[in-house]
């Protein structure tokens, strides 16, 4: 997988829950001749996440896409950061991996997953 683009109407809320929250840095895009912000990982070489900000809203928030996942670590700061924004999620242990899932949406829509490995601790 290279990257996912999502639409988006609101900058600022939008790279506050992918930028403060989630933790995915804002990085270098080519002028592409509309607006629009490519987020990476930290320490990251290739954007993950494609954001428009021209493009009308779908009627149909999620289309034919049901989540977005990234694998992430440290779920106790990751689980603060979420309560002290009063963010809505889910949080879900696996019954066989033990792996905890982190389930929001972002202020678009969008369903984000958040995977963490069993040895975490909340």
């Amino acid at each position: 997988m290279n990257h996912f683009t999502i639409t988006a109407e609101d900058r600022v809320k939008t790279l506050d829950f992918y930028c403060s929250v989630l933790g995915l840095v804002e990085g270098h895009r080519p002028d592409l001749g509309f607006a629009g912000a490519w987020l990476y990982a930290p320490g990251g070489s290739q954007a993950l996440l494609h954001i428009y900000w021209d493009r009308p809203m779908p009627a149909l928030r999620t289309g034919v896409i049901d989540h977005l996942a990234f694998t992430a670590s440290d779920l106790k700061a990751t689980k603060a950061r979420f309560d002290e924004r009063g963010l809505a999620y889910d949080l879900r242990r696996q019954k066989d991996s033990g792996a905890w899932q982190l389930f929001s949406h972002d202020p678009n829509g969008a369903k984000v997953e958040l995977d963490f490995a069993a040895s975490e601790e909340i």
